[in-house]
């Protein structure tokens, strides 16, 4: 088991990729507290926001790639590929999912402020506006340069 944890710690790629992921994660963090005034546990962990962690994270791990295995290689064309699949998804499909629930309870409160139902509200920040990717894709490409 410690040989399997110490090999995996050796991992150049995964170890940059986590930290681009992070550092986004810490800067949406940071933006949060100081646009908000306060802290919110659920962005340690939730999706949305500025920057891009999804976008960083997929882009360091291509940028790695491509200077560890060769920007010729099949696994750097596959994680470019997997790179704008999540790009696309993060700004895409998760932001008009996003959009849906800000419309939804937006109905929510008017019917919950006529008495007629309970109030439970969905998760409006889900998706990324394109700046917030192209940023987290900037963050992930800079990361990955450094590290490699």
């Amino acid at each position: 088991m410690y040989k399997i944890f110490s090999l995996i710690l050796k991992n150049r790629i995964l170890i940059t990729t986590l930290m681009a992921w992070t550092t986004a994660q810490l800067i949406k963090i940071i933006i949060g507290v100081i646009k908000n005034k306060k802290f919110d546990f659920r962005w340690l962990v939730g999706a949305g926001g500025m920057p891009s962690s999804h976008a960083a994270g997929a882009s360091a791990l291509a940028v790695s790639i491509g200077r560890e295995i060769g920007w010729d290689s099949v696994i750097f064309a596959l994680a470019v590929a997997f790179a704008i699949v999540v790009m696309f998804d993060a700004q895409g499909v998760r932001r008009a999912t996003g959009k849906q629930a800000r419309i939804l309870n937006k109905i929510l409160d008017d019917i919950y402020w006529q008495g007629k139902i309970q109030e439970n509200r969905l998760r409006e920040l889900i998706g990324h506006t394109p700046i917030e990717v192209l940023i987290g894709m900037i963050l992930g490409i800079v990361i990955a340069l450094f590290r490699h």
